[in-house]
C-alpha cells in the first residue's frame, strides 16, 4: 500500500464531498451532546440516529463545519423525517484551555478521527468567520447569505456569545450588531425576519431592521425557481446598546416601589404603532363567522388536553370552557373583527427601552414550540396585547408581597396608550381579550408543570381569577 492510500482523507474533501464519513466521525458525540443543549426540542426522548441534511465548510481542513443535521427520536417521527437542527462545529486537533467549555468531544471514528469537536459559536475567531460571511452576499455551498439596505457589516467587530437564550443562539459584535441563529430550523421565512423587513420598508423603527441574514434553499427549482423552499437560518441585526430590558426594567420598579404606569403607557403606544404598520405592510383579513368559532374550538381543545397534563387546572375548566364558548356565541354578533399579522409572543423580555425612553419590540419568532405555518397566521390584536398583561401579572407576582394594585395600573395604562395610537381600546372587546388572555394563561401553566413547577402558581392564579370572571 502506497503512503498516500494509508492516509486518512483530508478533513475538507469529507465535509465537501463525504457526507456519510463526515456523519460517520460526529454521529457518537452528537448523540451525547445535543439532547443536553437548551435548545433541543426532544428532551426525554432517546436519538436513535441522524441524518445529515446539508454540510458546509465555512473554513478549510474542517476547522468550521456548518451543518443541518435531522435528529430521529421515535416513537414521534416513526414516519417523519425528524426534527432539523443548524450546529456549527469548529474541528482541531488540541483544543485551547479557554475552549474546554464549548467542547462536544473527541473524536474516535471516521476520517476526523483524532481531532475534538466543539460549539463554534464560543470562539471568537470562529464567531468572526461568521460575521465575514454575512458582510459578503451569495451563494456558500447549502448557504446563501444577503445584505438588507439597512445599515452596514464593519470589518473587526469583536465577538461575544450571549447566554441566556433558551431556543436559538446569538453572538453580539462589538456593541453594535447582533446575530441571532436559529436552531432547531423548519422550511419556510423565519417571521423574525419576514416581520422586521416588513416593517422597515414601511419606514417604523420601533423594531431593528435586518441588516444581513442567511437561509439554505431545498427541492430542485424549476426555470424560474420557484419550487425551491427557503429556510431561514439566522439574522443580523442592530445591537441597542445601553437598552434595558422591559422585564429588568420592570422588576426594578417593582423592588423599589417605584409607579410604573408611564412606561406601560408608552409601550402600549409602541404596540399600536407596530401593529398599525404590520397592518399596512402585509394583508389582514375578517374574521368570519366560522374563523371565530374555529378559533374557540382551538382554544377549548387545548384547555381540555393541558388539564390532562396539568391536574391542578382540572377544577377550573368548566368555567374557563365556558369563557371559550362566549367567544364561539360572539361569533354571531355580526360584528367584524380584523386580524393581522402580530408578534405572537409578545412580553415584556421582547421589550426594549433605550436610555431616551423609546421603546423598541425584539424577537418576533413566536412560540418556538408552535408550527411555522402556525406562527404565520393573522390573529386580531388582541393575541399580542393579552400576552403583554399576563407578563405585567407575572413581573407582579414574582415579588413578595404580590403587588396586585401595581399589576392592574399597568394593565390599565398598556391599553390606554395603545387606544391612544390605534383609536381603539383594547377593553372594548372584553369576550376577545379575555379568550386571548385565558388561552395565554393555559399555555404558561403547561410549560411551567414541564419546566419550572415553583412558578406554577403565577399561571394557576390567573386562571383562577378568569374562571371568576367567566360569564355563566
Amino acid at each position: 500500500m502506497s503512503e498516500a492510500a494509508g492516509r486518512p482523507a483530508h478533513p475538507t474533501a469529507v465535509a465537501a464531498d463525504d457526507p456519510s464519513g463526515l456523519l460517520l466521525s460526529l454521529e457518537p458525540l452528537l448523540r451525547e451532546w445535543l439532547p443536553r443543549q437548551r435548545w433541543f426540542a426532544g428532551k426525554g426522548r432517546p436519538v436513535t440516529g441522524f441524518t445529515l441534511d446539508s454540510a458546509t465548510p465555512l473554513l478549510p481542513g474542517a476547522a468550521l463545519l456548518h451543518l443541518l443535521v435531522r435528529a430521529h427520536q421515535p416513537p414521534a417521527d416513526d414516519d417523519g423525517p425528524g426534527d432539523r437542527y443548524q450546529l456549527l462545529i469548529g474541528t482541531a486537533q488540541l483544543l485551547p484551555q479557554h475552549l474546554a467549555p464549548a467542547a462536544i468531544g473527541t473524536i474516535t471514528r471516521g476520517p476526523l478521527a483524532g481531532r475534538t469537536a466543539y460549539e463554534a459559536l464560543q470562539d471568537p475567531r470562529q464567531a468572526s468567520v461568521l460575521l465575514e460571511r454575512l458582510r459578503i452576499p451569495g451563494a456558500l455551498g447549502a448557504l446563501c447569505f444577503h445584505r438588507g439596505p439597512h445599515g452596514e457589516v464593519p470589518r473587526g467587530l469583536v465577538p461575544r456569545p450571549l447566554q441566556a437564550e433558551q431556543s436559538n443562539s446569538s453572538v453580539v459584535y462589538g456593541d453594535r450588531l447582533i446575530a441571532k441563529f436559529f436552531r432547531r430550523v423548519v422550511a419556510g421565512i423565519n417571521p423574525d425576519l419576514e416581520l422586521p423587513l416588513a416593517l422597515a420598508r414601511e419606514g417604523c423603527d420601533r423594531v431593528p431592521a435586518p441588516v444581513a441574514w442567511f437561509e439554505t434553499r431545498t427541492g430542485d427549482p424549476g426555470s424560474n425557481g420557484d419550487t425551491a423552499e427557503t429556510t431561514t437560518l439566522g439574522v443580523l441585526q442592530p445591537f441597542l446598546k445601553g437598552a434595558a430590558d422591559g422585564w429588568d426594567l420592570a422588576l426594578k420598579h417593582l423592588t423599589n416601589d417605584q409607579d410604573f404606569t408611564e412606561e406601560a403607557r408608552q409601550l402600549g403606544r409602541a404596540t399600536a404603532e407596530v401593529h398599525t404598520a404590520l397592518a399596512r405592510a402585509l394583508p389582514t383579513v375578517t374574521y368570519s363567522r366560522a374563523q371565530t368559532e374555529q378559533l374557540a374550538g382551538t382554544m377549548i381543545r387545548r384547555l381540555e388536553a393541558t388539564a390532562q397534563q396539568v391536574p391542578a387546572l382540572l377544577p377550573h375548566v368548566p368555567a374557563l370552557r365556558s369563557a371559550f364558548a362566549a367567544l364561539h356565541e360572539l361569533a354571531a354578533d355580526g360584528r367584524d373583527r380584523r386580524a393581522q399579522r402580530v408578534h405572537g409572543d409578545l412580553h415584556l423580555g421582547q421589550c426594549l427601552r433605550e436610555a431616551d425612553g423609546t421603546w423598541r419590540l425584539i424577537d418576533f419568532e413566536g412560540e418556538p414550540s408552535r408550527p411555522l405555518a402556525e406562527r404565520r397566521l393573522p390573529h386580531p390584536p388582541h393575541r399580542d396585547i393579552a400576552g403583554m398583561l399576563r407578563s405585567f401579572d407575572y413581573a407582579a407576582r414574582s415579588t413578595r408581597p404580590w403587588n396586585a394594585a401595581w399589576a392592574d395600573s399597568c394593565r390599565a395604562a398598556y391599553c390606554t396608550g395603545y387606544a391612544e395610537v390605534s383609536g381603539s381600546d383594547p377593553r372594548t372587546d372584553p369576550v376577545l381579550l379575555r379568550a386571548y388572555e385565558t388561552d395565554k394563561a393555559v399555555y404558561e401553566a403547561l410549560y411551567e408543570a414541564r419546566h419550572r413547577p415553583d412558578w406554577l402558581p403565577v399561571p394557576l392564579a390567573a386562571l383562577t381569577r378568569l374562571a371568576e370572571e367567566a360569564p355563566r
